[in-house]
């Protein structure tokens, strides 16, 4: 995976959610993330240090276009997110799980997404996370083709047990030219 300069990430902080707030309120955003004062509280907990959830801007040329954020698997493996989720139990506790989402709608299809989520791994990977993984809906067909060009594949054996998200992994061998 080659660098991308034109690519970086931002720490979200306070003054950024007035703009994360418009991004949530955009439809593209809501059939994906939920209610937006629901999602910009999360977002607010984790600037707080309320949530060990990581947040960021996504920033292209030095203008912020995105949103993305790393959780850590081993946080969520306990009885009340197993309930709900139990393939959770099944992943290394030292995984991490990415979720992203291109703030303007303008940007969407441009091939910015997966830039901005091989930049990330390559981020997580350089800082030595090796279990990295991401769940889109598979209904949200544009999510699911970035994420396969940025290197990530289905969890065969979790295929068709994780009821309405996807668990793809990041996969350090793929070919970035036969995708």
């Amino acid at each position: 995976m080659p660098d991308d300069p034109a690519i970086r990430f931002e720490p979200v902080r306070a003054e950024h959610l007035p703009m994360l707030r418009r991004w949530l309120e955009k439809p593209h955003m809501r059939e994906w993330w939920g209610e937006t004062e629901e999602e910009l509280g999360f977002i607010r907990d984790m600037v707080e240090g309320k949530d060990s959830t990581r947040p960021f801007l996504i920033m292209l040329e030095g203008a912020p276009v995105g949103y993305i954020q790393y959780w850590f698997i081993g946080h969520h493996q306990n009885a009340d997110w197993i309930k709900d989720n139990p393939w959770l139990a099944e992943l290394p506790s030292d995984a991490v799980g990415i979720d992203l989402s291109i703030g303007d709608p303008e940007k969407l299809s441009q091939g910015i997404g997966s830039r901005a989520l091989s930049a990330f791994v390559r981020k997580l990977r350089d800082d030595g996370i090796e279990t990295i993984i991401i769940d889109p809906s598979p209904d949200n067909a544009r999510a699911v083709r970035a994420y396969r060009k940025a290197g990530f594949r289905p969890i065969p054996e979790l295929e068709g047990r994780t009821g309405d998200v996807l668990i793809m992994q990041y996969d350090p061998n793929t070919d970035e030219k036969t995708i």
